[in-house]
């Protein structure tokens, strides 16, 4: 098992009419900027644990660091929904550093869906964001406008899958079964020692024991559901234009755009799109997939203390 080597206090705050769950590691009342962790989808806070373990002292020392669940995930509790919208994530993490940060600029690091999130965030607040950090999120392809009828479809249909139970997770009798999961998802976890108790680690955070003595994935399965609208392009290109922080952008070896969308959509047209965000730099971690934070902890430790520095 993972050993943990810096505990955070684990705090939950009422937030639009949820209990949002929050990683807490340093000093409240530091001058610095808070450093602000948001994880991608179907993950949790507890994912950046090996990233923040591995931070150097000085940078850690007296610095605010928060990761919080996004709604729907890990510990965050709220009335039950059975679709979600991406703005609330925006308003969410809106609420969140009116708490942590007050009037402060942070420091905001967004994995994958949590990626494209800071993104969009940070183009639509620009004032609240001195650093910004996109560990792949690439956002979406483009859709023909002629899809809409049939994504509608769709979507309904979904809705009644997960009604009648059709798009539940699958629970697993212990948590070795979801570390199993997880280095199936990500085979970096179980090609070493170390790796596999991370993943032994992560399934203990990932998943917990319900009533019936199963352990469950905690993210709704609602999160499966498609978004009934598409995506927009010349939307999200006009917050790319709107961001003034310095933005980092970070890509794993492994190009995982090409696996998702089997070339419908590239790395190169994202980087396309990135000529629109006034300032931004592309890094690119080595030997590592989608899961960077679980693969290469100490590689994007120091990109990210350096970027921010």
């Amino acid at each position: 098992m993972y050993t943990v080597k810096r505990t955070p206090r684990s705090e939950f705050i009422p937030i639009r009419k949820m209990n949002y769950h929050v990683l807490v590691w340093g000093d409240t009342t530091s001058t610095l900027p808070p450093l602000v962790l948001m994880h991608g989808w179907m993950d949790v806070a507890a994912s950046y644990q090996f990233m923040v373990d591995v931070l150097s002292e000085a940078f850690f020392s007296n610095r605010l660091i928060i990761a919080a669940d996004w709604r729907g995930y890990g510990k965050t509790t709220g009335a039950p929904v059975d679709n979600y919208w991406f703005p609330d994530y925006l308003a969410d993490l809106d609420f969140l550093l009116d708490h942590y940060a007050g009037d402060k600029q942070v420091d905001l690091v967004g994995h994958s869906m949590g990626g494209n999130v800071v993104m969009m965030y940070a183009g639509s607040r620009p004032e609240r964001v001195r650093r910004l950090i996109n560990l792949e999120g690439f956002g979406m392809p483009v859709f023909a406008p002629e899809k809409a009828p049939s994504r509608y479809a769709q979507w309904m249909d979904e809705l009644k899958k997960l009604h009648r139970g059709e798009m539940d997770l699958t629970a697993y009798d212990k948590p070795d079964g979801v570390a199993r999961r997880l280095m199936k998802t990500n085979p970096r976890l179980g090609r070493d020692e170390a790796g596999k108790a991370k993943a032994n680690w992560l399934a203990r955070q990932w998943a917990a024991e319900n009533a019936q003595g199963k352990w469950e994935i905690l993210g709704d399965p609602a999160h499966k559901i498609i978004n009934a609208n598409l995506n927009n392009v010349a939307e999200a290109l006009a917050l790319y234009k709107s961001i003034t922080a310095p933005v980092l952008v970070v890509e794993a070896s492994d190009d995982s755009l090409s696996g998702w969308w089997n070339g419908k959509y590239t790395l190169a047209e994202f980087h396309e799109r990135l000529k629109n965000v006034p300032d931004c730099t592309v890094k690119v971690v080595q030997d590592a997939g989608h899961m960077m934070h679980h693969d290469q902890p100490l590689v994007l430790a120091g990109m990210i203390e350096a970027f921010v520095a």
